[in-house]
């Protein structure tokens, strides 16, 4: 499913859009999911970025209190943030574990709970 030969709403090439996604976290995420309606490929990067991001940020915040916890959520926060950033730009749809195939079903417009 590579929708990245064609122009995105937002006017931008699609892997260029599915980068920004990822910018600032789960908030371009959002940006994105309400500026795209039609292309795939960066509906996808939005809500993976949200529901990654999402995730990590409320783990983050649950634990502050914590010393370990939010180190170790920072550094995955990090290296998740460049590794989706580089395969959107690359225009491949990295599925993360657990969150991709649910992003990709969101993305089709399919309830993230059906099974088809």
């Amino acid at each position: 499913m590579s929708e990245t030969n064609n122009t995105a709403s937002s006017g931008l090439q699609p892997n260029v859009a599915g980068l920004l996604c990822y910018l600032l976290t789960w908030v371009t995420g959002i940006v994105f999911l309400i500026i795209e309606k039609n292309n795939k490929f960066v509906r996808f990067h939005a809500f993976q970025s949200i529901i990654v991001f999402g995730v990590l940020w409320l783990i983050y915040v649950i634990f502050i209190w914590t010393f370990i916890v939010p180190i170790i959520v920072w550094i995955v926060m990090v290296i998740s943030w460049i590794f989706l950033m580089i395969k959107a730009y690359q225009g491949k749809m990295f599925k993360v574990p657990l969150i991709g195939n649910w992003a990709e079903k969101l993305a089709n417009g399919k309830s993230a709970t059906s099974n088809t």
